[in-house]
């Protein structure tokens, strides 16, 4: 089984390499890269950024994590992206049918996952609408990165917003 997968997984890269994106993914190499935005996102693998913004090698510099939530290791990598890469702009990127919101709705988890659900249902407090849930979840996450780095003159001049996809329609709502 998993010989399979990493045939798959081979497959997928060797197609890539046959893409075309040769002389961009060169250029990034020699000249380092130039992000536009962050974008902090849910490691669902229906989310994914660089095809829901239609951007190419270099644009976004994304992390991702489950649920979006926020701990030291994403604020230095958003610290690291604005003060070192010149990013200016901060999305806070939620999305419809989140795993992790449902989880934090439920109020159950076992393990390492109840430091997500904690996070999230820190935003949510006693909401039980999914998609309020989720556009809760982003905000809270968006006054975090602006309580956090407002002492940050580097980048506090980077804009922060919240953002939710809709799984279904692919449309981008901005909050």
């Amino acid at each position: 089984m998993t010989d399979s997968l990493i045939r798959k997984l081979t497959e997928g890269n060797r197609d890539y390499l046959n893409s075309g994106s040769l002389q961009l993914r060169l250029k990034t190499a020699r000249e380092g890269q130039h992000p536009y935005a962050i974008v902090i996102c849910c490691s669902d693998s229906r989310v994914i950024p660089e095809q829901i913004f239609s951007a190419t090698i270099g644009d976004l510099f994304v992390i991702r994590v489950a649920g979006n939530v926020l701990d030291n290791h994403q604020l230095g990598s958003i610290e690291y992206a604005a003060s070192h890469l010149g990013c200016k702009l901060i999305i806070m990127l939620g999305h419809t049918g989140c795993g992790a919101v449902a989880a934090a709705l439920a109020g159950h988890a076992d393990g390492y996952i109840s430091y997500i659900t904690e996070d999230i249902q820190k935003a949510i407090g006693d909401r039980k609408d999914p998609d309020e849930a989720c556009k809760l979840n982003v905000l809270h996450g968006v006054e975090r990165i602006r309580r956090e780095f407002s002492m940050h003159p580097e980048i506090s001049d980077a804009e922060v917003r919240g953002a939710v996809y809709d799984i279904e329609s692919g449309l981008v709502s901005w909050l």
